[in-house]
């Protein structure tokens, strides 16, 4: 992913909450990070400046955890 430009002010107050709101949601920090445009870490610290508790990796699992699969 492209690094896009430099967001200020408003306009990274808004990418933020648009990014918390997906990842929220359940999207992955890599489909949100395609979805604003912006590079795998520039997402994860926008998640993190707007206060988002990230997921732990492996992604979600089931209600019956990994000896579901």
């Amino acid at each position: 992913m492209t690094r896009g430009p430099v967001l200020k002010g408003d306009q990274r107050e808004a990418v933020k909450e648009q990014a918390k709101d997906w990842y929220l949601q359940g999207c992955t920090i890599h489909s949100t990070a395609a979805k604003i445009g912006r590079s795998y870490g520039g997402t994860r610290d926008l998640l993190l400046e707007a206060g988002v508790k990230l997921r732990p990796r492996g992604g979600m699992r089931g209600r019956f955890g990994s000896a579901d699969r």
